[in-house]
């Protein structure tokens, strides 16, 4: 099964003659951007009630034009609670990915390399758009683990991950409903609902879940997309990373109903695909970044 499912995604990437490029930025145009990777948990332990980690994350994306980009990011940290293992600066994520459309309703992304949650290996996601309110998703992976923190620590990529969901956007009130289930990245099976209503340059939804390892769970996250939403467009450009995420779970769980991310701005508000090829959902709404061509 793993190795059938390389092939299919190589496959996938190669067959550029019947699979057309998403159009995207500029080819060329290159992203260095800072952003913050806050954690905390409750404890109960030694007179302490919470525990924090805040990491900084630098990162880069350059966009290679035909759907193609490379991206990675680094976490750097500023306040550690959480013991020796997060105390280094390391590398995070670094992903090769391409964007791709069959038709003008389903959208592919593929992408290898480093993933979130310490996972490398190779991914497929896909969107088809059934309507103007309808969309059906899915993503599968096959990963392994790999770390950076305290040393060179991988396993080899047998890990299968497997998803599927739909998505149902009201346009009148902004308000997007996701549902999806599957295989997890810790090999737990379970499901996901959640409601997310966008605002201006903000989404805010609430959350509740299922997983045979995890019992029932609950709780809310908010996307802040941050400012200034009046950019430049050169060649290169220095800015702040395009969103800040938080989710609170009401359990704490972080083996239940995870899923690594492949892109280090990966959002709910923006989703998996540019927001100029697929226009569906949020996406529909202003755009959050006004962008003014800069000099060259």
């Amino acid at each position: 099964m793993p190795r059938f499912f390389a092939l299919i995604l190589i496959i996938l990437i190669a067959n550029v003659a019947i699979v057309k490029a998403q159009p995207a930025l500029p080819a060329g145009q290159v992203d260095i951007f800072m952003g913050v990777d806050f954690n905390y948990r409750d404890i109960f332990l030694k007179g302490k009630v919470y525990e924090l980690l805040i990491n900084l994350t630098p990162g880069i994306k350059w966009n290679m034009g035909k759907g193609w980009q490379a991206a990675a990011r680094a976490l750097v940290p500023v306040y550690n609670d959480y013991g020796d293992r997060y105390k280094k600066v390391r590398l995070d994520m670094a992903v090769l990915s391409k964007e791709m459309y069959l038709g003008s309703r389903c959208f592919l992304k593929a992408s290898g390399g480093l993933f979130g949650m310490e996972r490398y290996g190779l991914d497929l996601k896909g969107i088809y758009v059934v309507n103007d309110w309808l969309a059906l998703e899915a993503q599968a992976g096959l990963t392994g683990f790999c770390s950076m923190a305290v040393d060179w620590e991988a396993s080899t990529p047998e890990r299968v991950t497997a998803l599927v969901g739909v998505d149902v956007y009201l346009a009148k009130w902004n308000t997007q409903f996701r549902a999806r289930g599957g295989r997890f990245v810790y090999k737990d099976y379970g499901a996901v609902v959640e409601v997310m209503r966008h605002f201006t340059h903000c989404s805010v939804g609430l959350y509740g879940e299922y997983s045979n390892e995890g019992g029932k769970n609950a709780g809310f996250k908010v996307v802040m997309m941050i400012p200034p939403y009046k950019r430049s467009r050169r060649k290169v450009n220095f800015r702040p990373a395009s969103n800040f995420r938080l989710t609170y779970s009401y359990e704490g769980n972080a083996f239940a109903n995870k899923m690594y991310t492949t892109d280090p701005e990966e959002n709910e508000r923006e989703g998996w695909f540019d927001r100029d090829s697929l226009r569906w959902g949020s996406n529909t709404m202003r755009p959050d970044f006004v962008y003014k061509e800069g000099r060259k």
